[in-house]
């Protein structure tokens, strides 16, 4: 088996097998995974039978469990064999070993590099901490999170110790080496983990002191010698009594920082005693004093929104102004807007002494309550006989204000749908105040002050989980506790519910609720406890909305976390884009849509939470059949096309050196693109993840014809910012897609764009397979442009692979069959790369010759990203000719061009040229400069191999003028990431990556 196609299993973190060409292995979760688990843990050496049936079933199996076994390992061999590894499981008495390489599997690598780290510290070098670094940065979780089985687990925590001793060894390297202050944040974070061990304490004690915090140093120790005796009985050992110790006594070389002064909190000021009441003899009935206390009971152990609280505490005070203190809370259903309301009104309830009214409107009831009735209740409550209620709505509402009149008296008003509601509720007097919360924003209330109460942040979702079910279990499973936060959207009556549930079930595990709620068909019914129910919250939301807003809102669910703009909308809908930005506004003041920013254009872009997303998945099945739904999706898919597709060709000037199929695409407004593509390379880096999103949500429906199309055309985005994961996985998205519709052209156009990736990435074998198939799909179908596509990758590959004359035997007919198909781009863009071996072989008339009919194309065309690669090989053919100057000054004008565009790929190869260039003029510290520009863009684009080059010329640069101590930093570098030991190739242009010519346009 070759590197390129070795697979890798991965079981620092969850289980996972990734094959050579990057594609996952899908294992099946529950046994399949505790049984691969288990052999990978003893990786090359035999696990019994038995020992699987253990992990698997515990002491209790069933009788068939040895058939169940077997089965199961049949499975494995399978599912490993589509990556290539079926032979890995072998069966060997008394059961099964999986055969892997040392480097196959990560926690083998991880013991490798932590060795070899204690070795050097052992001979006191100082690369110890970078091995470390390497061997902790192979980690992503727990050792097999999410495989449940207490046997593997026990295993597993084996790892999970390693890990931490090699952390701790990393700490004390770092802190040896002065870094003391970055290392608090993740040190407490440890310390919460893991708040009995004692090594890691120390170092945060250490590190607290070194960074001038010695109180919170001391009080890290205290801390945890409280919990020590608590938990254990027992004092903290020797030598963490003896740091404290010298903590105290300032034994370390910093100074601590004084401490911040705190201004004591105002005492709250008592309620004055209640005003004397005076009969008013306009008074329409005779009401005596009764104070009514309607708020529902508090929540027990009320955890999180402290600055919200505070925020609201405060409006609610009496400021002396003469006007009804009002105040809002808003946000989406299931934010815990009622719970808050309720909690504030008990905190401030001293305050109003005479009374809190409070009334569940209904507003996200299909029939809420009527002014008059919530009137009517409320003047019950403040001792009006029923037989004395006015029947007409607007004297209740003057008897209502003038029993407040001069009492003070909290309003609560819960779930209010809309202003018109609210009106006649409030009091007129300002020794009154008004709590209101509502899903739609409420903004037509002079002098209300508005809070947005959303989802919680990350602290406040393990604060909640601790109040609820203890903070041991979660400080066992922290990393289990903020997925279980992420799977529901941070949203607090989902996590009070996910509470609830472990604490009825305290034999859970919070990783067992995390695989109860991974299955997006049953996430739904899993957030229900008791009368607590996630979808009887988001159903009464969803029966609010008018009919247009609720079909919006069930298409929406078919985008899958994907921001949305106005016309996506639009297209589901199949209407005007004005009445699409008006239900998603709609859906905005009703809290279910939130805003997430504006494009390059001004335009709002909206995001639908996750699990209202879910409860609109369902009601889209109830009521949209498959082929509405396909429908909707072709529409929308049908637009970034469309988009994409005039993106490209703006950049290109045409239709240029890409395919195209037969979807049907979306007509925009007249102008509409005018507006949105102005820079279309910058729109498409902010369309990104929408367009990916979108290949995926047409694999998933079928639509093959417009899966491939937005695939390839969006190759010129992830070619220019080498995006080079995006590419791939769009490609592998619609390769499926295409094989199950036999759509052969969109097979061959995918392939042939993954050759070009896989020569991008210097996988010039894999280049050879892909293209290969391409090329025969191609004459089979005797698509002229698609050969003359992959004829010119294949020339590429040639020339990648230094076989200039096979490269040339391709190029030629190449040119013909581009412009055979119309392709005046593509036929310029191998005119180029011909140019570049005409240089190579100096031919120098031969190449301006070549360049001269590109540039030619280009500027009828219009295809600046072409005619930046013409002048950069004019540049190379100058720099032969010896006219540096001339180079230098194209070179300088197109580096302008590719920095507007953002093409990392293309800044580098052109600071290359310039590094080089420079060097030949003599300017030896520019050159160098450049030459450093172009090793930060590699290694931030991950172009390993063209950084090591770079490097490696900046060394030889910098032995020409002497600079012993710079060449040993950067030749160190070179040698250790694997580049060219000799002198690169500078003088010829055929190197793709030394000379900047691009894979493909």
């Amino acid at each position: 088996m070759t590197a390129e196609t070795t697979a890798s299993y991965r079981i620092l973190g969850p289980l996972e097998v990734i094959g050579g060409d990057l594609l996952e292995c899908r294992i099946a979760r529950g046994r399949q995974q505790v049984i691969l688990g288990m052999l990978l843990l003893e990786a090359n050496r035999v696990v019994s039978a038995e020992s699987l049936i253990t992990a698997v079933w515990g002491d209790f199996p069933p009788s068939t469990a040895r058939t169940q076994i077997q089965a199961c390992i049949s499975s494995l061999r399978s599912a490993l064999g589509e990556i290539g590894e079926g032979d890995a499981i072998v069966t060997r008495d008394p059961g099964y070993v999986i055969q892997v390489g040392d480097q196959q599997i990560d926690s083998q690598v991880f013991a490798k590099k932590v060795s070899e780290a204690n070795s050097l510290i052992a001979e006191g070098n100082t690369g110890a901490a970078e091995l470390l670094d390497e061997a902790l940065g192979l980690w992503r979780g727990r050792a097999l999170s999410g495989v449940v089985s207490s046997k593997l687990l026990a295993k597993a925590s084996e790892l999970d110790e390693n890990r931490l001793v090699a952390l701790e060894t990393y700490t004390d390297l770092e802190l040896a080496s002065g870094r003391a202050g970055r290392l608090v944040g993740s040190l407490r974070a440890l310390v919460a983990e893991h708040p009995l061990r004692e090594r890691v304490r120390g170092q945060l004690m250490l590190a607290l002191y070194r960074s001038g915090r010695q109180a919170e140093a001391l009080e890290t120790y205290r801390a945890g010698r409280l919990l020590a005796i608590e938990e254990l009985g027992l004092e903290p050992s020797d030598e963490l009594k003896r740091l404290e110790l010298a903590v105290l006594s300032g034994e370390a070389a910093l100074h601590p920082a004084p401490e911040p002064v705190t201004a004591p909190r105002e005492a709250e000021p008592a309620a004055p005693p209640a005003p004397e009441r005076v009969a008013d003899p306009g008074a329409p009935v005779s009401v005596p004093p009764l104070v009514p206390f309607q708020l529902p009971s508090d929540t027990a152990g009320f955890t999180g929104r402290a600055a919200l609280i505070e925020g609201i505490d405060q409006a609610l005070r009496d400021d002396g102004n003469q006007a009804t203190r009002i105040v809002t809370l808003t946000g989406p259903p299931g934010a815990g807007k009622s719970t808050l309301a309720v909690h504030v009104a008990h905190r401030v309830a001293a305050r109003f002494p005479h009374g809190q009214l409070y009334c569940d409107v209904g507003g996200t009831r299909a029939q809420p309550l009527t002014p008059a009735a919530v009137l009517g209740r409320f003047l019950r409550a403040l001792g009006v006989p029923g037989a004395a209620l006015p029947d007409d709505v607007d004297e209740r509402a003057e008897m209502f204000r003038h029993l407040l009149a001069d009492r003070r008296v909290l309003v609560v008003l819960d779930n209010v749908r809309s202003e018109r509601q609210l009106r006649m509720l409030l009091p007129g007097s300002a020794s009154c105040a008004v709590l209101i919360t509502g899903g739609p924003r409420i903004t037509g209330l002079a002098g209300a002050r508005a809070f947005n109460v959303d989802v919680f942040e990350n602290a406040e979702v393990l604060e909640m989980l601790e109040g609820v079910i203890g903070p041991q279990r979660v400080r066992d499973e922290a990393a289990a506790a903020e997925t279980l936060g992420h799977m529901v959207g941070r949203l607090p009556l989902a996590l009070r519910i996910v509470a609830a549930r472990l604490a009825a079930r305290p034999h859970w595990s919070l990783a067992w609720m995390v695989e109860r709620l991974s299955d997006q068909h049953r996430t739904l019914d899993e957030l229900a406890h008791g009368d607590l129910a996630i979808r009887t919250s988001l159903a009464l939301m969803y029966n609010g909305l008018d009919d247009d807003a609720r079909r919006l809102l069930r298409l929406l669910s078919l985008l899958d976390g994907t921001s949305i703009p106005a016309w996506t909308a639009a297209a589901l809908l199949d209407t005007g884009l004005p009445r699409a930005a008006d239900l998603l506004e709609l859906l905005v003041d009703a809290q279910i849509l939130h805003v997430e920013g504006t494009d390059p254009t001004g335009s709002p872009r909206y995001k639908l939470n996750g699990l209202i997303r879910l409860f609109a998945r369902e009601e889209l099945d109830r009521s949209e059949g498959p082929e509405e739904q396909r429908a909707a999706v072709a529409r929308v898919v049908g637009g970034w096309l469309a988009a994409v597709e005039e993106a490209h060709r703006r950049i290109y000037g045409g239709h240029f050196t890409v395919l195209h199929g037969t979807a049907p695409r979306l007509r925009f407004p007249a102008g509409y693109f005018d507006r949105v593509l102005a820079d279309p390379l910058g729109w498409l880096e902010s369309e990104r993840a929408n367009a990916c999103a979108a290949i995926r949500l047409a694999a998933d429906a079928g639509e093959a014809e417009a899966c491939w199309d937005l695939a390839v055309s969006l190759v010129s985005l992830f070619e220019a910012r080498c995006y080079f994961e995006d590419w791939e996985q769009t490609h592998l998205w619609a390769l499926d897609c295409v094989r199950e519709a036999g759509a052969r052209r969109g097979y061959g156009a995918l392939m042939c764009s993954l050759g070009s990736l896989h020569i991008s990435r210097s996988q010039l074998t894999a280049a050879g397979q892909r293209l290969a198939v391409a090329r025969d799909v191609f004459a089979e179908l005797g698509d002229v442009h698609g050969q003359a596509m992959t004829r010119r990758n294949l020339a590429l590959l040639d020339q990648r692979r230094g076989n200039n004359e096979a490269a040339l035997a391709q190029y030629r007919p190449a040119l013909e069959e581009f412009r055979s198909a119309g392709d005046s781009v593509g036929a310029a863009s191998v005119l180029v790369h011909m140019a570049s071996m005409e240089i190579d072989r100096d031919n120098a008339d031969a190449a301006g010759a070549h360049l001269s009919e590109a540039l030619t194309i280009c500027r009828a065309t219009g295809s600046q990203r072409v005619e930046v690669q013409v002048r950069y090989v004019l540049s190379v053919l100058r720099q032969r000719q010896g006219r540096y100057t001339e180079a230098e000054e194209i070179l300088t004008g197109i580096l302008r061009q590719v920095r507007e565009r953002r093409d990392m790929a293309g800044e580098s190869r052109i600071l290359h040229r310039l590094g080089l260039v420079n060097a030949r003029l003599g300017r030896t510290g520019v050159a160098q400069g450049r030459l450093r520009e172009v090793i930060a863009i590699r290694e931030r684009i991950m172009d390993r191999v063209g950084a090591a080059e770079a490097r490696l010329e900046l060394a030889q640069l910098e032995v020409a003028i002497e600079d012993r101590m710079l060449l040993g930093d950067h030749g160190g570098v070179v040698c250790r990431t694997g580049g060219p030991a000799g002198p690169t190739n500078t003088a010829g242009p055929g190197r793709t990556r030394g000379d900047g010519l691009p894979d493909r346009p």
